[in-house]
């Protein structure tokens, strides 16, 4: 697995679930760091190949609870569904390493996905972890929204509800989709960050 661009890599903050919030590698207005993952299904995915299109970036572990209850309660396939039927690239970014206890293999997460009837673009291994950080993305699910002109417009949480319990999907706010839904609009995001949740990458 290798990454075709020069990334800064900045130390990482060890960060708990409810700890205090990351320095970021990435700032709204800054440009994606761009790189090359292979999919599930073996074919090599880059970033920058999709400059021209909004592009949602969601870290990905089955074993997360916290990802576990947007998928059991279908609200990550749903949105999934909704923004690449309007021309959304949605790259999932598995960034469990291949030294963990929960790496799951290629084969294995792309039948879990299938399972999961989910909609992404595509499911990306980064089983070395230098995609995650490159982007100090430390949690599952995190999120990121990189504009067509390849400059993120949105990180960190799918949703305020803080919480591993699938009912709460239908009480919370959605950041993701309503930042996508303005940026669609040609309006300003207006909630642009927010501190992600969820269990952490695991890096080693």
């Amino acid at each position: 697995m290798k990454i075709l661009a020069n990334v800064t890599m900045k130390p990482l903050l060890v960060c708990l679930l409810l700890g205090s919030a990351p320095a970021w590698a990435v700032s709204v207005g800054q440009p994606a760091p761009d790189f090359t993952l292979s999919s599930t299904d073996g074919k090599p995915v880059k970033l920058s190949d999709y400059r021209g299109k909004y592009v949602v970036l969601e870290w990905n572990n089955p074993h997360c609870p916290y990802v576990q209850k947007h998928y059991d309660s279908n609200n990550m396939q749903s949105l999934q569904k909704t923004y690449t039927g309007k021309g959304v690239v949605w790259l999932a970014v598995n960034s469990t390493n291949t030294v963990s206890s929960e790496y799951i293999k290629p084969a294995d997460l792309g039948k879990w996905a299938k399972d999961k009837n989910a909609a992404m673009t595509a499911l990306l291994m980064d089983g070395k972890s230098e995609i995650a950080r490159a982007y100090n993305s430390q949690n599952t699910p995190a999120m990121y929204i990189v504009d067509p002109q390849g400059k993120v417009v949105y990180y960190g949480a799918i949703d305020d509800r803080r919480s591993a319990n699938p009912e709460h999907v239908k009480t919370s706010k959605n950041y993701v989709s309503a930042a996508l839904d303005e940026s669609l609009a040609g309006k300003p995001i207006s909630v642009a960050t927010t501190r992600a949740y969820g269990c952490s990458i695991k890096y080693d």
